[in-house]
């Protein structure tokens, strides 16, 4: 600025006046002072807004330690959190020292508050005993802020579950013992002496409280951000869940130890099965307390029900029951599948998975069907062929019949039809055999067989000459004319009409061939028969049609 201005005019200078220009200067000294000061004013002001907390956000904080945590704990925490990591700008700059007292300033609040924080959400925790759980707002977004302080995270948590644990167990007692409120529903030990219902009311709340536990769990930690969130609801469920596991052991143990049968403990043994794959859904773990104890049950029932029918066999194997005379299933075979089918009819309607359901359908199948082959063998020793192969027919025939109503028996039922098909092709030959026998051609027919052309002719072969061969066929005219009438007594005892007919229709097969080979002989010219159209006066084919 110019202080002194001179006008030339005319080659004349004016002196400005020396006390105005003197008032001036101290105008603008003064001015440019309040200037400062005013900007100073404004970085200071922006540097407190900037690097420090407001009187409402420190009562905020400060009003936590006696009261309970609201919305403005919470957003005064995160502006501390804020500060904390803007303050590192100033360590870059002139202002280190600064800096260094904001932050440590800032680093004492956040300790502060999360110890604060943390004593509050483990009182609300501790108080979260009750059998319906609501998790409030507040302390979702405190676990959400906890998880910065991965102790204290881990603290709370743990303090939430063993709280939650207290809850189940209590509640799960009160539900054997007392039931529901007003007495709706039973108390589950009314149910004890019905095995199946009791394990199962059982099992069925603990699935129904196991997945209580994981959405509480859900709803307390669904803002928090952290790696291994899901791992940690695993945790905490499998701890709750563990205080359950002593009564429901003893209770699941008095069940099967008390040999309830065959079929209920194959039954329990499925339903342990099926609850062990469903909570396991919820627990995500097989570490879980819970599901090692009930696989352990599931375990000790399947052993117990497999050394039932163990012992069932060896019974059968102790006294022999010998065939009964219409040569048809003894009643221990009777009564033994029975038992099997009981079983299958189980396993057909478990809930089980099907693959977990197939693998252990061979080891069933193996535990009584294999005794009861050895049975019928053992049984039937002392049987003459023909009694021997009916006796095996009709006792493998039940069994197949008994397989074929359920699944995963394909193999079995390959193995029976095999069995059965060996009794059969002995009882076709035998029938076959009686046929000749009794209609006369047994003898004649051996001879043909025997019979050696070269050596000499088939009529002088003794008992093979025209007179004999002609008496013969008068009484294999009569077998023509009632086939129904040559049939082994034993056939009589069949269980199955269709196995009855296709040894019928096979063994006439058989006697058919069986003339045809004598025809041929008696036609034959080497044989020396004089007009042996008068023999044997029938064709094979008039033959077959007759008893087709």
């Amino acid at each position: 600025c110019s202080f002194v201005k001179i006008y030339k005019k005319k080659k004349t200078f004016l002196i400005i006046n020396q006390s105005f220009k003197t008032d001036y200067l101290i105008f603008i000294l003064f001015f440019l002072y309040s200037h400062q000061l005013e900007i100073r004013a404004q970085v200071a002001n922006a540097f407190l807004a900037k690097f420090q907390l407001t009187s409402e956000e420190m009562s905020a904080l400060h009003a936590a330690r006696d009261g309970p945590i609201t919305e403005d704990f919470f957003k005064a925490l995160g502006r501390v959190k804020h500060i904390h990591n803007d303050v590192k700008v100033l360590l870059r700059t002139n202002q280190q020292t600064a800096g260094l007292e904001i932050m440590e300033q800032m680093a004492l609040l956040q300790e502060t508050s999360y110890e604060q924080l943390y004593r509050w959400a483990q009182n609300e925790c501790r108080a979260l005993t009750q059998e319906s759980c609501d998790i409030s707002p507040v302390l979702t977004q405190a676990m959400e802020s906890l998880q910065d302080r991965p102790v204290l995270y881990k603290y709370t948590l743990d303090e939430f579950g063993t709280a939650r644990r207290c809850a189940v167990v209590r509640g799960f007692i009160d539900a054997l013992t007392r039931g529901g409120p007003g007495g709706t529903p039973r108390p589950i030990e009314i149910h004890s002496h019905d095995p199946m219902r009791y394990v199962g009311d059982m099992l069925a709340w603990l699935h129904q409280a196991t997945a209580s536990e994981k959405e509480h769990l859900e709803a307390l930690l669904k803002q928090v951000s952290m790696q291994g969130v899901e791992e940690n609801i695993q945790e905490v469920v499998g701890h709750i869940t563990e205080g359950v596991c002593r009564p429901l052991k003893v209770r699941i143990e008095q069940v099967i130890v008390a040999e309830p049968g065959a079929v209920l403990l194959y039954k329990l043994s499925n339903l342990l099965k099926f609850y062990h794959h469903t909570i396991s859904g919820i627990v995500g773990t097989s570490l879980a307390a819970l599901l090692t104890t009930i696989e352990e049950m599931h375990l000790l029932s399947k052993k117990m029900f497999f050394n039932s029918l163990s012992l069932h066999a060896s019974k059968l194997m102790d006294k022999i029951e010998l065939p009964p005379p219409d040569l048809g299933p003894t009643c221990s075979l009777n009564q033994t599948l029975s038992l099997l089918r009981e079983v299958l009819a189980s396993h057909d309607s478990s809930v089980v998975p099907l693959d977990a359901r197939q693998a252990d359908f061979a080891q069933v199948l193996s535990c009584i069907l294999d005794p009861l082959l050895q049975l019928c063998t053992v049984s039937a020793s002392n049987l003459g062929i023909a009694d021997m192969a009916t006796y095996m027919v009709n006792s493998l025939y039940m069994m197949k019949t008994t397989l074929a109503l359920f699944e995963f028996t394909d193999k079995r039922l390959e193995m029976l039809e095999f069995q059965i098909e060996a009794h059969l092709d002995t009882l076709i030959n035998d029938q076959a055999s009686y046929v000749l026998t009794r209609a006369g051609l047994s003898y004649i027919y051996n001879c043909v067989q025997q019979h050696k052309p070269e050596q000499n002719p088939l009529a002088n072969v003794p008992s093979m000459d025209s007179a004999s061969l002609k008496a013969a066929m008068v009484q294999f005219d009569r077998y023509l004319s009632a086939p129904d009438s040559l049939m082994m007594p034993q056939l009589n005892f069949l269980l199955s009409a269709t196995l009855k007919e296709q040894i019928i229709k096979q063994s006439t097969e058989l006697v058919c061939r069986a003339y045809e080979e004598l025809y041929a002989a008696v036609m034959n010219p080497s044989s020396q028969y004089k007009e042996p159209e008068t023999i044997l006066q029938r064709s094979p084919q008039q033959v077959r049609t007759l008893l087709s």
